[in-house]
């Protein structure tokens, strides 16, 4: 137990660590080279039967949980996307931690809900959304992607399925690419249509895009054989390497057989903020719902998902339960935002939106993701150039994916996956592994706050030192 001048020096401690924490990350390995169970082996087995000094406490967390923790600020985590959090960021999730409000409904905490609408205008202008999308702000993009699974599922069963269950009526259909991220199959599988009923549309082009004539042929057939099709879920900027789908192609087709259009732009969708970039999605105004991550390349941090709806009254329709103590008396026409997500709990996360917007300013923030762009297409072209390497697939925004290919090796799969792995265990850099039509293939893509020119050099020559180490 800790009383208020106890908890003010600790914060103070702790704001003090986290500027020294961040300070240094430029000289740290990336990730953490932990062997398995290192972690919970220094960990007692059981809980402390009295309290324990946090002097003490603060000692065990630098000595056994940071030597664990894969540095997500770093300024050359090019694994994954990333998970940025930018100071103003930081400072406005210590006062929303501080004041602990839980956000389920306006009356519940009402800043908190007229932040987040208005929030959300904001970020729907900035991207060039039309008028008639309405936002929430959710977990994670599985969890957005998860509400608008539910909600074409209800309305292609004309809001029969959460009263009746999914017995007895007709088999629904979802199709989209390859290229989806699996939380559309998990989403899919929760909402009680099966996997065996998610379609997978054949790609085509650079984009490996969903080739919108087999998606309607798919459609026609799926019909004549009485199955019922719901919706779709179009990609921006896929996670593997960045698959894109054509909106205003898909769109076409969903509206002509009255089928419910997600789109998954949970990366990409940050970039839409630069207007030169939003080729990629044009059509998007025509979709039904989309989410996009301001946790992953906006800067706020997680988490912090939001989830635009064309018909926020069908969301609602789908989700909301009100019992009795649930309902704020005497007030018409707010918004309990805990009717849009699938939880009922929700986090103040409006907060950190509005002081980075604010601290950054959108122009500010758009020259962070031109810059990521710009440096990872030099880092591709840098590559191209180098022997015994092949772009495996063009830079979507800041994305592409590579190959190292030496002659002299037989089985390139198993060295590409052994160049990640001695990459990674260098410690310079962070990246990943995929595949592409089958083969191994190395992804890599900038979006760390903290990145710098400088950085594309530190990676240009891990890579290729690291490969020719491999081969000497």
């Amino acid at each position: 137990m800790i009383n208020n001048d106890e908890f003010r020096r600790w914060s103070h401690r702790t704001a003090d660590w986290a500027a020294d924490y961040r300070a240094a990350l430029n000289d740290a390995p990336v990730r953490a080279s932990l062997t398995p169970g290192a972690t919970a082996n220094a960990l007692p087995a059981a809980a402390p039967e009295l309290a324990e000094p946090m002097e003490n406490i603060f000692a065990d967390f630098e000595r056994i949980i940071v030597p664990g923790i894969t540095h997500w600020q770093h300024p050359r985590f090019f694994a994954y996307f990333p998970s940025n959090a930018p100071a103003p960021s930081v400072v406005a999730e210590q006062l929303v931690n501080a004041m602990a409000a839980q956000c389920m409904l306006w009356q519940t905490s009402p800043s908190a809900t007229e932040l987040e609408t208005r929030m959300l205008e904001w970020l729907r202008d900035a991207l060039g959304l039309g008028p008639h999308f309405s936002g929430v702000i959710q977990e994670a993009a599985s969890s957005s992607t998860f509400a608008a699974i539910l909600t074409m599922r209800e309305k292609a069963l004309q809001w029969a399925g959460n009263s009746q269950g999914l017995s007895g009526q007709k088999k629904l259909r979802v199709y989209a690419s390859q290229e989806v991220h699996t939380s559309v199959d998990k989403a899919i599988w929760m909402a009680g249509i099966g996997g065996d009923n998610f379609i997978r549309i054949p790609i085509k082009g650079v984009l490996r895009g969903m080739d919108a004539a087999a998606l309607e042929a798919a459609i026609v057939a799926d019909k004549a054989a009485g199955f019922l099709p719901a919706g779709i879920v179009a990609c921006i900027g896929g996670t593997s390497v960045g698959g894109t789908d054509s909106l205003r192609d898909i769109c076409s087709v969903a509206r002509r057989h009255n089928v419910f259009v997600h789109v998954d732009a949970a990366w990409a969708g940050s970039a839409m903020i630069c207007p030169e970039f939003r080729h990629l999605w044009q059509g998007i105004d025509e979709a039904d719902s989309m989410v996009f991550n301001p946790h992953k390349w906006l800067g706020a941090q997680a988490d912090c998902s939001v989830l635009f709806v064309r018909e926020p009254q069908h969301l609602v329709k789908t989700l909301a339960i009100q019992p009795e103590y649930l309902k704020t008396q005497g007030a018409d026409g707010i918004i309990n935002y805990s009717e849009w997500s699938i939880v009922l709990g929700r986090r103040f996360r409006a907060l950190k939106i509005w002081f980075l917007l604010r601290a950054y300013g959108l122009e500010g923030l758009r020259q962070v993701i031109r810059n990521h762009i710009n440096w990872s297409v030099e880092l591709a072209e840098k590559l191209r150039a180098t022997k015994d390497f092949s772009i495996t697939t063009e830079p979507v925004l800041s994305l592409f994916s590579f190959r190292h290919e030496p002659s002299c090796v037989a089985d390139l799969d198993g060295h590409n996956l052994a160049l990640v792995k001695a990459i990674n265990d260098d410690g310079r850099i962070y990246i990943t592994q995929s595949k592409l039509d089958g083969k191994a293939i190395i992804r890599f893509q900038a979006g760390s706050f903290e990145m710098q020119h400088s950085d594309v050099d530190v990676a240009y020559q891990a890579i290729t030192e690291i490969a020719k180490g491999l081969t000497a």
